[in-house]
């Protein structure tokens, strides 16, 4: 398979995926309860949660500036926000699309080289990496028993422990095989780590790192307030905090997994509220709701951005 053929897939299956996915979730569902609950569902709420949402935007345009600026770069706030809406716009039909296209963005308009712009993408992708994780932590300390206790129900304790000591091994000995490696795979990896490593620790030690470490934390923190500020929306749809977070964490993963989350996020949402004894049907709805809020979001505003940006900068 060559290069083209392999990029070709990497574009058709995640929207195949997402299709079916849609496909089976509507199929499982009953029209009518879906019908009667985005009927009444308070949009009220629904405009908070987006509110929070454009916020984190915002917020992640303006952060860029202190990746940019150690570079001898400042470009137009409005720049910024334009690109980062076009690149989550992007994102939706090509994955992973929408950094590059943020980056040519920036070439175009503020005569950002493309290498030294997708660069602090990266950058800032690593920091986003490293919130999800604390996020992940976060949740495992709060529900710990009871996600110890679902996992045990689950599973033979003899077979995790099992497991466990087989991630282990495997762990040393791919660590001792890239470690050694000097072509290959292995070597890919080795650059992989090393420059995941160098992108954390360039945080660090730029002039306004506290300023780029609040930015990173309000984004996420925004993200879940959308997550959070949501699900009033439903009537007597009550979900307990640590649903709250393994669903936004479930969601996270499911973007993913395909275009935007487009059939796998109101499935992972869903799926991870029921663990907790929540009722299907609205977790459903309220999963189908949040992705469509979102990704209307993203196609109105980064749509626009599209048209926006000749006529901002009409002089260049």
């Amino acid at each position: 398979m060559n290069t083209s053929q392999k990029k070709i897939l990497k574009i058709i299956l995640p929207l195949v995926l997402g299709g079916f996915l849609v496909w089976y979730s509507l199929s499982r569902m009953d029209k009518d309860k879906m019908i009667d609950y985005l009927e009444t569902a308070n949009y009220g709420w629904i405009a908070l949660g987006l509110f929070f949402g454009i916020l984190s935007h915002l917020s992640r345009a303006y952060r860029w500036k202190f990746l940019l600026q150690p570079m001898g770069y400042k470009p137009k706030l409005g720049n910024s926000i334009l690109a980062v809406l076009v690149g989550y716009f992007v994102n939706l039909a090509i994955p992973r699309a929408g950094e590059v296209s943020r980056a040519t963005v920036m070439t175009t308009y503020e005569d950002i080289p493309f290498e030294k712009g997708f660069g602090t993408i990266v950058a800032e992708r690593i920091a986003d990496l490293v919130m999800m994780f604390l996020i992940i932590g976060i949740t495992l300390l709060i529900q710990f028993e009871f996600i110890y206790n679902l996992v045990a129900e689950k599973f033979d304790p003899i077979v995790i422990g099992g497991g466990l000591v087989i991630l282990v091994v495997v762990f040393l000995i791919v660590r001792s095989y890239v470690k050694k490696a000097s072509s290959g795979i292995g070597l890919k990896i080795k650059h992989f780590l090393n420059s995941l490593t160098e992108g954390l620790t360039s945080i660090f030690k730029m002039k306004d790192k506290w300023s780029f470490i609040f930015h990173t934390v309000f984004i996420w923190t925004m993200y879940v307030a959308m997550f959070w500020a949501t699900i009033p929306a439903l009537e007597n749809f009550s979900v307990p905090l640590g649903a709250v977070l393994v669903g936004f964490i479930a969601g996270g993963f499911s973007i993913a997994a395909t275009n935007g989350g487009i059939g796998s996020y109101p499935l992972a949402v869903a799926g991870a509220f029921m663990l907790f004894g929540v009722e299907k049907d609205p977790s459903e709805a309220f999963g189908w709701i949040m992705w469509s809020a979102q990704t209307a979001m993203i196609i109105i505003f980064g749509g626009l951005s599209f048209f926006i940006l000749p006529i901002f900068n009409k002089n260049k």
